[in-house]
């Protein structure tokens, strides 16, 4: 398998959170590091946050605001410049993924994958980055220019991969025992 890097997108205004996603606290541990964590446990290297400064190694987002994309894109360059070819995307609002949630799409080939309907989590071949993509597109149109393969969402993992935008989803997460709140992030 090709080396890949990670990208936790944080640059998000947590809105209808109301609070800072990225510091909420889930079994222990703010939500920046247990997608941190996950992100080391399946082999990424480097792992770098996208947005604002979390006391990890970052990129800030160079249009805040202007939706993930342009993060995404920043964070891309970032890793292109250290020589790495293979990206992990990931939302920092979806701390309850397991390494299984994830192991689908670190096995698809070259240009990567995204899960049906759900732009993230993806892996993305640097190389796959369309033309002209730009900070205000959605992360659809991002990954169906990529060409990343679309795959089937695992039985009991839509939740876990849609994440919490909401103080509900958070509520509901928690409470799943499949969410995975151990720290152990295998599931």
């Amino acid at each position: 398998m090709t080396p890949f890097g990670a990208l936790i997108l944080t640059g998000g205004g947590s809105r209808r959170m109301g609070r800072d996603k990225a510091d909420l606290d889930w079994g222990g541990a703010r939500a920046v590091d247990r997608v941190a964590d996950l992100a080391r446990a399946v082999g990424a290297q480097p792992v770098m946050t996208v947005g604002t400064d979390l006391g990890l190694p970052w990129v800030p987002d160079p249009e805040p605001g202007a939706g993930p994309v342009g993060g995404l894109l920043a964070g891309v360059a970032a890793l292109r410049a250290l020589g790495v070819e293979r990206a992990l995307i990931l939302a920092v609002d979806a701390p309850t993924l397991t390494t299984e949630d994830l192991a689908p799409l670190l096995a698809a080939e070259a240009p990567g994958a995204a899960y049906e309907d759900l732009p993230l989590p993806m892996v993305l071949m640097v190389s796959a980055l369309p033309d002209g993509a730009e900070a205000g597109w959605p992360l659809r149109r991002l990954v169906e220019r990529a060409g990343l393969l679309a795959v089937a969402v695992p039985a009991g993992a839509e939740a876990r991969l849609r994440g919490a935008n909401t103080p509900e989803e958070r509520a509901r997460l928690i409470q799943n025992p499949s969410s995975s709140l151990r720290g152990d992030h295998a599931g």
